[in-house]
């Protein structure tokens, strides 16, 4: 069907239908719910669940592309408290209740678990390792002992007894604690998942971009929404501090808020928020100067409208379509300077999964046969960043009164 034929739609709805014909935004979009999705089931999904991805084991450091290891998991000698959803998405996953040790060999023999550690190729032995069954897969505490002790430890009185228990145990260990652990993406250089790291880096970059975003139109729109409507001396005042801020290049100047505020992950949206609200505010002030004398103005202001009603109900609904995609720009501005930032070592810490600090650490790499390491965290910049521009000029086109069907 037609847009042109399409009568009494609402201007959303109708902007909507050309936002769809747009088959690169459409693609766009889909790749940012794609990465939102993973972001916000974080651990859920990740192969590596424990917190920011950072499970490290020293012997699986830099391994290629499809590679698996034996693996068993030994219970933490501790009870692991249960992590609603808000906090595991806010902190990046949760706490693993096992050890992971890679292995090359096991055999059970008596009460016990024996065998060698993974030493680095499925040829090399490590250092050798002996486990009790029980410890396996309880965690050694008075709680957990006084639970089970009657149903193990009792069985003494009975040799049999004994030998089902040990049957149950081996058969647990079996079933839940040891397996096979594949690495789709490889290691990087500390033995991590890199698959899992780079889904728990969609987190980082996407909190950075929304909060940064949220903080700009907060500062832009305020102030650009001021100067276009009051004018005289208060619109030359904040036109300067635009002016100036405008001048001083952008990495310098959240370099030096970053400075000011700290390293950490929340100074980074900060700083960057603090710095993206220029180009908002000259955009609001523009479109405020071009509205700001027409009829409905003029008759919500004879009506005796507060200013405060005039400008939030009356001017700023009405100038949101070049504001929605500004801020589609500067969402992908706000993940290539966060991803800048972590770079340099002064944005996301670690050991919170950043693209950036990603390719720091592995930028050395990318003569080698595993420039992947680098290279994927920096397709995953580009294709986030490709995602929000083609989202951006397919809200630009759709919210064009001047577009035809």
């Amino acid at each position: 069907m037609e847009i042109d034929s399409k009568e009494n739609i609402s201007p959303s709805r109708l902007a909507w239908l050309r936002f769809k014909q747009n088959r690169m935004a459409v693609a766009g979009l889909y790749i940012l719910a794609m990465a939102t999705l993973i972001a916000i089931l974080g651990g859920a999904i990740r192969p590596d669940s424990t917190k920011n991805a950072n499970s490290q084991q020293v012997s699986l450091a830099k391994k290629g592309i499809n590679f698996s290891v034996k693996t068993l998991q030994v219970r933490k000698n501790a009870e692991v408290a249960n992590e609603g959803f808000l906090k595991q998405f806010f902190f990046g996953g949760k706490e693993n209740p096992h050890r992971i040790i890679p292995i090359h060999s096991y055999s059970f023999s008596g009460d016990s678990i024996s065998g060698y550690i993974y030493g680095g190729t499925d040829q090399a032995r490590g250092e050798p390792f002996a486990f009790n069954l029980l410890d396996v897969v309880e965690p050694i505490d008075i709680a957990t002992l006084n639970q089970r002790g009657e149903e193990i430890f009792a069985n003494s009185v009975s040799g049999e007894r004994i030998s089902a228990t040990r049957s149950h145990l081996e058969s647990e260990i079996l079933t839940n604690n040891l397996s096979t652990t594949r690495y789709l993406f490889g290691t990087d250089k500390f033995g991590r998942d890199m698959l899992s790291r780079l889904m728990a880096g969609t987190i980082v970059s996407l909190s950075v971009g929304l909060i940064s975003v949220l903080i700009s139109l907060l500062l832009g729109i305020s102030l650009g929404a001021i100067a276009g409507y009051f004018g005289g001396w208060i619109d030359d005042f904040i036109t300067w501090i635009i002016n100036v801020v405008w001048s001083i290049p952008t990495l310098l100047l959240v370099i030096a808020i970053t400075f000011a505020l700290g390293k950490g992950f929340v100074q980074v949206f900060i700083a960057v928020g603090l710095t993206m609200w220029v180009e908002v505010a000259r955009v609001v002030r523009g479109q405020v100067l071009s509205l700001k004398n027409m009829e409905y103005i003029e008759a919500s202001r004879a009506l005796g409208y507060s200013t405060f009603r005039i400008i939030s109900r009356h001017i700023i609904p009405n100038i949101m379509g070049p504001v929605i995609v500004i801020s589609a720009a500067n969402f992908a501005s706000a993940i290539l300077l966060e991803a800048g930032l972590s770079f340099l070592g002064i944005g996301a810490q670690i050991p919170m999964a950043s693209w950036g600090q990603m390719i720091k650490d592995h930028y050395a790499y990318i003569t080698t046969d595993m420039a992947y390491l680098a290279i994927l965290p920096g397709l995953c910049i580009s294709l986030l960043v490709l995602a929000f521009m083609l989202i951006g000029n397919g809200l630009r086109d759709s919210l064009d009164t001047r577009f035809t069907a």
